[in-house]
């Protein structure tokens, strides 16, 4: 009888042959065993979210930059928010395909910035007044939601410490945004708008005209300033003669501009809107440092119009007789400067201009403080302003095509402090321009107090009176020489 061996198992060579062939066989992996992320992929997550948030901010500078989007400043608004919608949708899309952590809540953000600046690139500013309204308690709902998701569904230290300053960054750009467009209706409401509305081709400016008599004065406020930073000057003039005062485009209650506004943009502007809303000639123009060119300008462009001129501390021109480069880029179709100044605009709409003008305009009268400061919150303040400067050489050079003021009074008020070395000679030059001109220092004042300091101010609307004086009498002005 034969004798079973415990625990072997006998294997015949026919058996032994099919086991070392099946062994050899190279096995498919399966679509599961395809589609699951590597190891590698999967210790660096926060790389991906590293990429994606560098991919939407590289494809906002690029969309606000493309010369189909249309420079104001909803359309570049919206694009930006676009660039970063797709940052957040590159974010879900390669979580979900290469990691074994998907991110799916980046969808959310990718539609609710993306929509937003869809909307705002097709429909522009006229719907971001009403989007001002809605975007931020949605924000602020999305990122608390954003934050809530990360901590549940991101095991990545590295990607949750980058996307949590991004998500906070949103919430508070939220909160500022509600608080701007509340206060903006507050002041709007507190601050009704003294004068009128002119339309001067495209765009409306502010004009206010106080007074009676001839001739009539014309202020033009400093570099990045508003009607409202000469309260003390116009109700003083105002006893006197006729006085306006006016905001440029995009400043106080005036519309912003399509068009680059150098000098020469500006002057002519200032002439339509003189013109239409009916403050007659002859004029005294009365320019503080920046306005002093466009006073310049204007005298050159009108000069039969202009009776006499007050430069406040102002801006020497230029004698260069080839345009800038920032002109020659003024007048090409593509304008990148009006996109930048779009972009500072839009972050005043997050009440970054609110919170410097509460550190400033205290020295005014208490009605002008508090319509500067409500002005210089706007987007539109901020983006002008930055335009401004852009355009400064060109409007230097523009402001220089007025080589003779002939024998009209002129008086050169220049700050006693504060200035640089050239300074009191460039002043010395423009008061060349006349064989009628004083060219007066005010001691102890500085660049801005001509205007916004009460006893510096005061100076200031006593050389504008002696000009008046001179050209209703037709006699030298006072120290003139």
């Amino acid at each position: 009888m034969p004798r079973v061996q415990s625990g072997c198992t006998r294997t015949t060579p026919a058996a032994h042959g099919i086991e070392s062939i099946v062994t050899t066989i190279p096995t498919t992996p399966s679509s599961q065993d395809t589609d699951r992320p590597g190891p590698g992929l999967r210790r660096h997550v926060g790389l991906i979210v590293l990429g994606s948030l560098a991919f939407g901010l590289v494809a906002a500078l690029l969309l606000a930059a493309a010369p189909f989007i249309r420079p104001g400043e909803g359309e570049v608004t919206g694009a930006v928010l676009l660039g970063f919608g797709l940052g957040w949708a590159v974010l879900a899309v390669l979580t979900i395909r290469f990691t074994d952590q998907p991110q799916r809540w980046a969808a959310v953000p990718a539609v609710v910035l993306g929509l937003g600046g869809l909307l705002l690139v097709v429909f522009g500013s006229p719907l971001q007044e009403v989007l001002n309204w809605v975007w931020p308690p949605v924000v602020l709902v999305t990122a608390i939601w954003m934050a809530i998701r990360v901590h549940a569904q991101l095991r990545s230290r590295s990607g949750r410490w980058l996307l949590y300053p991004v998500i906070a960054l949103l919430a508070v750009a939220s909160i500022g945004g509600g608080y701007e467009t509340v206060m903006e209706a507050v002041d709007t409401r507190a601050h009704p708008m003294a004068g009128q509305l002119v339309d001067v081709g495209g765009h409306r400016l502010h004009l206010s005209c106080t007074g009676t008599g001839s001739p009539t004065v014309v202020l033009e406020p400093g570099g990045g300033e508003m009607s409202a930073v000469l309260g003390w000057i116009e109700p003083a003039v105002a006893a006197d003669t006729r006085v306006c005062v006016y905001d440029r485009a995009g400043r106080g209650w005036s519309e912003p501009a399509g068009a680059p506004q150098d000098a020469t943009q500006i002057a002519t502007d200032l002439h339509t809107l003189l013109q239409r809303g009916g403050a007659d000639g002859p004029y005294v123009l009365a320019g503080h440092s920046f306005g002093g060119l466009y006073a310049q300008t204007f005298a050159a462009l009108y000069p039969d119009e202009v009776a006499g001129m007050v430069l406040i501390d102002s801006t020497a021109p230029s004698s260069t007789t080839e345009p800038s480069a920032a002109f020659a880029a003024a007048g090409d179709s593509y304008n990148p400067m009006g996109r930048v100044s779009a972009l500072v605009s839009a972050s005043a709409r997050l009440g970054v201009g609110r919170l410097y003008g509460q550190f400033d305009y205290d020295t005014l009268p208490p009605d002008s403080q508090a319509q500067a400061r409500a002005s210089v919150a706007k987007g539109g303040q901020l983006g002008s302003t930055v335009e401004e400067y852009l355009l400064a050489n060109s409007s230097m050079e523009q402001a220089g095509t007025l080589v003779s003021f002939a024998d009209k009074p002129l008086v050169v008020l220049e700050a006693g402090s504060g200035s640089a070395s050239d300074w009191p000679a460039k002043q010395a030059a423009m008061a060349s321009l006349s064989t009628n001109s004083s060219h007066r220092v005010v001691d102890g004042a500085t660049h801005a107090s001509l205007v916004s300091d009460e006893a510096d101010a005061a100076a200031t609307t006593q050389a504008i009176l002696d000009v008046v004086t001179a050209v209703r009498t037709t006699a030298p002005l006072p120290g003139a020489g």
